[in-house]
């Protein structure tokens, strides 16, 4: 999830985001939109990018491109310009057999493999420095297997996954923001506005086609072992997943939201009123989501549910209402419009965006959130939030059933922080480890790992809990070279 705010938007009047202006309205309008993800380049950029590749090539299976072709450049760009990393060979894949020629020639010439399927990864884990970088862009289809089951490729955006599924009626769980690829997504979990209703992304998962790290087409059929690794399990660690088949539920006719501002908020203002949320956030029904905001001088709530009654949330209403600031309510929208409302705008931007913790309740965070809110009033550009988990999440069959780890937890937090200059980035990215200290340090043992941090030292543990050693077993028995890694990858026992 992430939230574009910057901290200066309480102060300046027009603002500047890579180079586009917008008002004061168009701003917080934007910056108050929760994207449960991260987007990737435009989507013209990759078309831009299949321009430059001679009519003929796109008959081939995979096309391999080195630093001076003329596609090159696009493809490698991720939506964090942060992060710049340049692999030997970029393989664009047409399909499952173009993908295994690649892994093929990956181990011919020695190189690393990452995948990349949306880009969206936060800390660049799907591109790599001198090593192949598979893409999936083009593996974008849709296709429907019958009236409640549907194939999709990993290189399919959800505001393609939802403008498809949704004509239908039909859903699965994924996150908002409308550019994020349906592979990584899945396979970190996936959770979103629909989350606590339907369950994680990857609950929805019933099969994957794979081709592993020698080469080899492998499904979830075959294997549920494999199948159980990548509902949550991470990705870029088994194998190159080229097609998902999803179980569909029934959409919901519409969606509504109620938000909560409050301005000229300190620290210590701050502190209440996100104990009393955790309070009022903990007993909602399953069709509600909430987040709870802050960025160093406003906290902002917001509330989302598929319910046209507002049933169950006269408790959440009665415990804000008094303290958390001015109330803001819409009105029901059809589903798939209200979806296009947290979609975000595709401009690229420096930032840093990583998971900081999930928590069972206020008391978890406790003993560090006066230093956390402290360090965010102190950087101008950072952001600190916290999620609604838990409801359907929590369900013992869907635990069983899927390497993901943390579905005790009914909160998740994420640390932001967004600028524009390079001074401005390195004191955030200061900021940002302090933070992050703080709450390693108040005992925090487990992390999302589609929010990964590259600081995280024991990120198997963080990730991926009791369920590491099992998921190491897969990783040995599927790519038994370690081809396929990045630096927070599963290693083999």
């Amino acid at each position: 999830m992430m939230i574009y705010l910057a901290a200066r938007f309480l102060t300046h009047k027009r603002y500047t985001i890579m180079h586009h202006p917008y008002t004061r309205k168009e701003f917080l309008k934007t910056a108050l939109l929760v994207n449960l993800g991260l987007m990737v380049r435009p989507p013209q950029l990759l078309a831009s990018a299949i321009a430059a590749v001679q009519p003929g090539d796109l008959t081939e299976e995979v096309i391999y491109y080195k630093k001076g072709d003329a596609a090159y450049e696009q493809l490698r760009m991720g939506f964090n310009t942060r992060i710049s990393r340049f692999p030997a060979v970029i393989a664009l894949c047409k399909s499952t057999a173009g993908v295994a020629a690649a892994i093929q020639y990956a181990r011919q010439q020695q190189l690393p493999v990452a995948v990349k399927s949306g880009g969206h990864c936060m800390e660049g884990l799907s591109g790599n420095q001198g090593g192949m970088v598979i893409n999936l862009s083009l593996l974008n289809n849709i296709a429907w297997i019958d009236a409640n089951t549907v194939r999709i490729e990993p290189g399919c955006v959800l505001s393609q996954v939802y403008d498809t599924l949704l004509a239908k009626k039909k859903l699965i769980p994924g996150g908002s923001c409308g550019g994020v690829g349906i592979g990584g997504l899945t396979l970190g979990g996936g959770y979103g506005l629909l989350a606590r209703n339907f369950g994680l992304t990857c609950d929805s998962l019933t099969d994957i086609t794979m081709v592993d790290g020698t080469g080899q087409v492998r499904t979830g059929s075959a294997d549920p072992a494999l199948l159980w690794a990548c509902k949550g399990g991470g990705n870029g660690n088994f194998g190159v997943v080229t097609a998902l088949t999803f179980k569909v539920h029934t959409a919901p006719n519409t969606m509504q939201s109620l938000r909560f501002r409050a301005k000229g908020i300190t620290p210590a203002k701050a502190k209440p009123i996100i104990a009393q949320w955790f309070e009022a956030a903990k007993d909602l029904p399953h069709s509600f989501f909430s987040a709870c905001i802050y960025n160093g001088r406003s906290t902002y709530i917001l509330l989302t549910t598929t319910d046209r009654t507002w049933s169950g949330a006269d408790r959440f209403m009665q415990l804000l209402s008094p303290v958390a600031g001015k109330l803001t309510k819409t009105k029901p929208r059809p589903l798939a419009e209200a979806l296009k409302v947290f979609y975000g705008r595709p401009n690229p931007q420096a930032f840093k965006n990583a998971s900081a913790g999930l928590y069972k309740t206020f008391d978890d965070i406790k003993g560090c959130i006066d230093e956390v809110l402290e360090l965010v009033s102190q950087s101008p550009g950072m952001i600190y939030q916290v999620n609604t988990l838990g409801g359907r999440i929590t369900d013992p069959g869907l635990e069983a059933a899927s390497a993901f780890p943390h579905r005790a937890y009914p909160f998740f937090s994420e640390l932001q922080a967004y600028w524009e200059s390079e001074k401005q980035g390195i004191k955030l990215m200061q900021q940002f480890e302090r933070v992050q200290k703080a709450i390693t340090n108040q005992g925090i043992s487990a992390q999302y790992r589609n929010y990964p941090d590259i600081n995280f030292k024991n990120f198997a543990q963080l990730y991926y809990g009791s369920n590491h050693t099992r998921l190491q077993r897969i990783k040995q028995q599927y790519d038994p070279y370690n081809l396929i890694r990045h630096e927070q990858s599963i290693t083999g026992v």
